[in-house]
């Protein structure tokens, strides 16, 4: 699952740019063949007074957390590819008004990982192509 997490002063994000930001996140995991329902995008607006950087208050920021479990990014490449699109993905929504702006990418052991109690089937499998055609989770 790609749990994306996002920290952001207001006003950074408007509902529209939620909505659609979250959808193209999940498209594109969905084009690399995981299930819609792996993919959580969390919107967590933060007061302008409670974010710093570098010990200094910074009321235009965003902080993204990623965790990946139900994959993992195999060698030095495909990470340098993974980080040039998140970057892609984010810049239209941050690169402006001088917001500063940083992600980082965590790998989650799959092994501890769970969706309504049940251990996820193994990737690409067909217990696996069977979740993301009904779009839930169900024992196999």
């Amino acid at each position: 699952m790609p749990l994306w997490t996002i920290h952001h002063s207001p006003g950074i994000f408007t509902d529209e740019d939620k909505h659609a930001l979250a959808e193209q996140i999940t498209d594109r995991y969905e084009e690399v063949g995981l299930p819609r329902f792996y993919v959580v995008v969390i919107f967590r607006e933060v007061g302008a007074g409670d974010i710093f950087v570098g010990g200094a208050s910074a009321p235009k920021t965003a902080r993204i957390e990623i965790a990946h479990i139900a994959r993992h990014l195999p060698d030095s490449a495909s990470r340098r590819r993974t980080a040039r699109w998140v970057g892609d993905v984010l810049s239209p929504y941050l690169v402006r008004d001088e917001i500063h702006w940083e992600f980082h990418i965590d790998e989650t052991s799959e092994e501890l990982w769970m969706i309504n109690g049940l251990v996820p089937p193994p990737a690409r499998s067909e217990a696996e192509k069977a979740w993301a055609a009904n779009g839930r989770a169900a024992p196999y």
